[in-house]
């Protein structure tokens, strides 16, 4: 099975975290946080810095490491490595996205998540 590997930034905000809503493809309308594949040469937290400006347009910092979501889906195998960030320069703006919303922790269970992110959230201790 094929193995797709990417990062995922939990943004905070005080005591909420930013959720994103997917625009297209196969989980359209499903919610996620927001990241992406790491290109060649790059560290996890790189790719997540810059794929968080590719598809918010804001500068975060990587404050720490959550956890590694291995998950399967049908078609592939998925390594997620996650991080706590925070929003150094910028207002978020959906590049990508069709909607986000910043959650407190009780809400979280509120919204239909991806499949590999509904297990990143007994994770989440903020």
């Amino acid at each position: 099975m094929k193995q797709i590997e990417v990062v995922a930034a939990v943004i905070q905000q005080g005591k909420r975290v930013l959720a994103t809503q997917r625009a297209s493809g196969e989980f359209k309308g499903f919610w996620e946080f927001p990241g992406g594949k790491p290109e060649k040469g790059e560290s996890l937290e790189e790719a997540l810095i810059r794929e968080i400006q590719e598809e918010l347009g804001v500068l975060i910092a990587v404050k720490s490491y959550i956890h590694t979501i291995h998950y399967d889906y049908p078609d592939f195998h998925l390594v997620m490595h996650t991080y706590f960030c925070s929003i150094l320069k910028g207002k978020p703006v959906l590049l990508e996205h069709s909607a986000a919303k910043w959650l407190l922790k009780e809400e979280l269970k509120e919204i239909q998540w991806i499949p590999a992110d509904i297990n990143l959230l007994q994770y989440l201790n903020f």
